[in-house]
This record gives C-alpha cells, sequence and structure tokens, in this order.
C-alpha cells in the first residue's frame, strides 16, 4: 500500500468585523454594484485592532485539531502559509507553535502569497512520504487589510482577513494528497507586489495590474489542475470539486469553464470573505465541508495563482 497525507480535520475562523461593500461607498468612488460586478464579492472581515496573523492562524488550528480530535501534542510539524506575518522573524509557524503549547516538533512559514497554501500543503506531504513527520498541522493566515492602499479603489476593495487549517496524517490506503504541480515565474513580479520590505524600510501597500494577472490566473490555474490530475493519473471527469483560490468570481468562473467543469463542481465563498491570499482554500475547504458539500472520498483539486508570479494545484482524495 501506498503511504499518503491524508485530511483528518479541517477548521477555520473569521475575524468578528464584517464589512460589506456598502462600507466603501463613503470612502473611495465605488458602489456595491462595481465591485459585485468585477469580482463577485459582497463582504469581507477585518481583523480587530490588537488582533494578529498568529491569533487567527492560531484559532483556526484549534479547530481543525478539534475536529481531527486530536490534541497539539499530537503534532509533529505546523507550517504556515502567510505573506503577513507578525514580524520579520520569528516565523508566524514558531508563534503558533507557541500559542497551541506544542514542546516537541517543528515548525516553519511558507511564503508564495495566495499560492502558499498549495505550497505549503506539497510541502507537508513530502514531509509525511519521508517520514519526517506522522502528523503535520497546515495554516493559512492572513491580515490583508493592513497591506491596503485605501486610495485605490481597484484593490482596496478586493482583500479580507481570515485563517484556515488542515490536519494531515500519514495513513496506507488511497485516500489523501494524490499529486501536486508548483510552479512560478519571477518575470511577472511586477503584476502583483507589495512596495515595501526592507529594501524600502516601509512596511508598503499591496499593488496588482489587475487585467494582467486575470489573464495569465485563468491560462495558469487550469494547466497547473489539469497537470497535476495528469500526475495522479487522473481527468477532470474524475473531479468531484475544485475549490480554487477565491480571488475573483470571474476567475473562479472561467477557470471552471476551460477545465470543462460545471459551476456545480466548485466550492464558492468569495461573496462572503473576499480574497484572503493563503487562507483562501483552507477557509473554503473548511467552508465546503460544513455545508455538506465536501465528503469523504470526494476527489477535491485545489488551484491558486499568487504575486511571484507563484502558481500550483494539489489533488486529494478526501
Amino acid at each position: 500500500m501506498t503511504l499518503r497525507a491524508v485530511v483528518k480535520g479541517v477548521g477555520h475562523y473569521l475575524p468578528d468585523r464584517v464589512v460589506p461593500n456598502s462600507e466603501f461607498e463613503a470612502r473611495i468612488e465605488t458602489t456595491d454594484e462595481w465591485i459585485r460586478t468585477r469580482s463577485g464579492i459582497e463582504r469581507r472581515h477585518f481583523v480587530a485592532e490588537g488582533q494578529t496573523t498568529c491569533d487567527i492562524g492560531t484559532l483556526a488550528a484549534q479547530a481543525a485539531l478539534a475536529d481531527a480530535g486530536l490534541t497539539p501534542g499530537d503534532i509533529d510539524a505546523v507550517i504556515v502559509a502567510t505573506s503577513t506575518p507578525d514580524f520579520t522573524f520569528p516565523s508566524a509557524a514558531t508563534t503558533i507553535q507557541a500559542a497551541l503549547g506544542m514542546e516537541r516538533g517543528f515548525a516553519f512559514d511558507v511564503q508564495a502569497v495566495c499560492a502558499g497554501f498549495v505550497y505549503a500543503l506539497t510541502n507537508a506531504d513530502a514531509l509525511i512520504r519521508s517520514g519526517q513527520a506522522n502528523r503535520v498541522l497546515v495554516i493559512g493566515a492572513e491580515t490583508f487589510s493592513r497591506l491596503m492602499d485605501w486610495d485605490d479603489r481597484a484593490t482596496s476593495v478586493l482583500f479580507g482577513d481570515g485563517a484556515g487549517a488542515l490536519v494531515l496524517e500519514a495513513e496506507e490506503g488511497e485516500r489523501g494528497i494524490l499529486a501536486s504541480d508548483l510552479n512560478s515565474d519571477g518575470r511577472f513580479r511586477d503584476l502583483l507586489y507589495v512596495d515595501g520590505g526592507t529594501a524600502t524600510g516601509m512596511t508598503g501597500h499591496l499593488r496588482m495590474q489587475g487585467r494582467e494577472v486575470f489573464r495569465h490566473a485563468v491560462e495558469k490555474l487550469a494547466k497547473t489542475a489539469h497537470a497535476a490530475l495528469e500526475k495522479a493519473g487522473l481527468s477532470a471527469a474524475d473531479v468531484d470539486w475544485v475549490v480554487p483560490h477565491q480571488a475573483n468570481l470571474r476567475i473562479i468562473s472561467a477557470t471552471a469553464q476551460k477545465m470543462g467543469l460545471s459551476m456545480d463542481k466548485v466550492v464558492v465563498t468569495v461573496q462572503d470573505h473576499g480574497n484572503t491570499s493563503a487562507a483562501s482554500i483552507p477557509l473554503a475547504l473548511s467552508v465546503g465541508k460544513a455545508r455538506g458539500q465536501i465528503k469523504t472520498g470526494d476527489l477535491v483539486v485545489t488551484e491558486a495563482i499568487g504575486g511571484g508570479l507563484a502558481w500550483g494545484s494539489v489533488v486529494i482524495r478526501w
């Protein structure tokens, strides 16, 4: 039998503050209709003053552990996908490890922006397959509200805060992560980036060439999903659910069409969460399970693209 990384638990956390589109109308030149038409977003969540990425990541992790029926002491490794860590260092992962009360194992961050959770899942799968870890907690957590230029109506209305987590465990059988496909191309870094960091001495704001990102996203997301399915010896016809990065409803719809799949097979949460970057896929997986959409034995494809450009996909037998 083949050793695989099997999903044992999933959970998420959304900050209490809900921000409807109408809240932007008083601040910038936009309307609820404009935002919905171009993105499908109706509302998003923002963290409270003093609430951090690690705070919400810890809450999502606790929810996933409870869903798995495990304790922090059962976990061998923690991987956090984030572009908005609390500090340059130490890592968000070690901060969350301490907050959970873990006194063993190891923890590290993965930074691939919106594709971060796909990269983190692939790393967790490799750790389990190689015998480095038996159980891995994979978290996506973001506070993108702290990177927004509130005068930029093209980007400020798109993003939200949140966290999601999965518990993976080594198990022999047919369930678990079947295949993954990762890619990046740094030539396109100027299409989506933050204009701050150690090079500038400031935090900076998110900048995006929306039209170009849209074009790359639809082409690259469908291609990577097909590539991962081919590695698993499967095709789009075998897919029960696509759980895409929740950036824009038009991108999600166009990608599904390019894959030859009905939107009835796509888990969509972008209307309620906005773009939560590396947190969007685990959030959608958790919500999809809670809705009764994703069930044991289902074939699930996750795919995402983010700044870098970095993109990829993972095929999971749930």
